[in-house]
Parts: C-alpha cells; sequence; structure tokens
C-alpha cells in the first residue's frame, strides 16, 4: 500500500505540476489578449483621428472650392463692367471727335462772319 500510496502522491503532484502549468499557461493566454485588446484600442483611436481628419480636409476643400468659384463669377463681373466701361469710353471719343469738328466747324463760322464785319465795316467807313 505504501507503494501506492507513493504513487498517487506522485501522480497527485504531476497533475497538480500540469494544472498549474495549464493555469500559468492560460495567464498567459489572457495577458495576450489583454495586449491584443490594447492595440485594437490604439489602432481603433487612430482610425477615428484619421477618419476627422478627413472629413476636415472633405469641408475645407468644399469651402476652397465654393471660394473657387465665387471668385470666378465675380472675375466675370468685373469683365463685364470693364466691357462697359470700353464702351463707354468709346462713346465718349466719338462724342469728343463730334464736339471737335463742330467747334472746328463754329471758329470757321466765326473766322467768316469776322471778314465780313471787317468788309461790311470797311465799306461803311469808306
Amino acid at each position: 500500500m505504501k507503494s501506492l500510496a507513493l504513487q498517487t502522491g506522485k501522480a497527485t503532484e504531476e497533475v497538480i505540476g500540469q494544472i498549474l502549468a495549464v493555469q500559468a499557461s492560460t495567464k498567459g493566454a489572457i495577458q495576450a489578449v489583454g495586449s491584443i485588446e490594447e492595440c485594437i484600442g490604439e489602432i481603433s483611436t487612430y482610425a477615428s483621428a484619421v477618419a476627422g481628419s478627413i472629413e476636415e480636409q472633405g469641408a475645407a476643400t468644399l469651402e476652397i472650392s465654393n471660394n473657387v468659384a465665387n471668385a470666378a463669377q465675380e472675375t466675370s463681373k468685373i469683365v463685364a463692367v470693364l466691357g462697359e466701361v470700353a464702351d463707354a469710353a468709346i462713346a465718349t471719343r466719338t462724342s469728343a471727335e463730334i464736339v471737335l469738328t463742330a467747334s472746328e466747324s463754329v471758329e470757321g463760322a466765326v473766322e467768316n462772319l469776322r471778314r465780313e464785319v471787317e468788309s461790311f465795316l470797311g465799306n461803311v467807313a469808306a
């Protein structure tokens, strides 16, 4: 019996050793799973930050696009106004040329009138 008790004791110790090894292995696996969970949490945080940055970049790009479209519209308006200014300048030049021509005609008429008056006065005085 003593031998059986010794064998039972050794077997029990072996089983206890195996149980302790399994427990240690399980603890290691739990720690590994915890580390993996932490890594996944960090990845999730980074992914959220990237998604937020992408959203902000999209909003900024949309605002830039709107600003460019507005600038293009305002530039078109300026071009149209400059066209009107050019047309007004041409019309003003045409009017100035008409006034110059009329002024030259009046000057010629005044010169003719002056000669006729001088001639008349010369005839009356003689």
